[in-house]
């Protein structure tokens, strides 16, 4: 979102509305920001807009109590909070609405890949062979960048100084995470049979 923008004429403490109202009208402004926001909106640029009394975190609170029973939720992902769709309406999402951009359309390998890099960033694409006992072709590693899902960390130490690969953001609101402290424990992947190895 904004970062450092002032809007001198945003009254931030409505001290001139009784409490209740005034709470109500900060739950109003979250509810914008997060509204017309694409990506989470972190607890800093939310207090942008209330006073200096008010409870990021109380205001979000009773906002998502207000939206119970709506079709959307408020999640908390990647250090900030967005809306989202509740999962129960994604099939009738997916029959009404052009959504095809916006699934991510992974292969089980692709998906492998994808937590491996989770696990082990930064990590380079030798890194990935490790893991795998085999070449990760540059067409997966492209594809899981065009989604946004993984970037370009910083560069190995190694001879050659390769380029090592690291989550995003967008990896963790598709994956519903947090941070990457949410991750399920490797030990966990590996008992359901499900880790790569390493």
């Amino acid at each position: 979102m904004a970062k450092d923008r002032s809007e001198p004429d945003l009254d931030r403490e409505l001290a001139d509305l009784p409490p209740e109202l005034r709470w109500r009208e900060w739950m109003r402004r979250i509810e914008a920001v997060l509204f017309a926001s694409a990506s989470p909106v972190p607890r800093d640029d939310l207090a942008r807009v209330v006073g200096q009394g008010a409870s990021v975190d109380l205001l979000v609170e009773d906002l998502a109590a207000d939206l119970e029973g709506r079709a959307f939720e408020i999640a908390q992902t990647a250090g900030g909070w967005m809306f989202r769709t509740r999962a129960t309406y994604a099939p009738a999402i997916r029959a009404a609405a052009d959504v095809g951009d916006q699934l991510l359309d992974l292969s089980e390998f692709d998906v492998a890949v994808l937590a491996a890099i989770a696990y082990h960033q930064p990590i380079t694409r030798d890194g990935l062979k490790d893991i795998f006992g085999k070449d990760i072709s540059r067409d997966l590693i492209g594809r899981l960048h065009a989604r946004n899902l993984i970037g370009t960390g910083p560069r190995s130490p190694q001879r050659g100084a390769p380029y090592t690969f690291v989550t995003t953001e967008q990896f963790l609101v598709a994956f519903d995470l947090a941070t990457l402290a949410d991750l399920p424990e490797r030990e966990q992947l590996e008992d359901a049979g499900l880790d790569g190895g390493s």
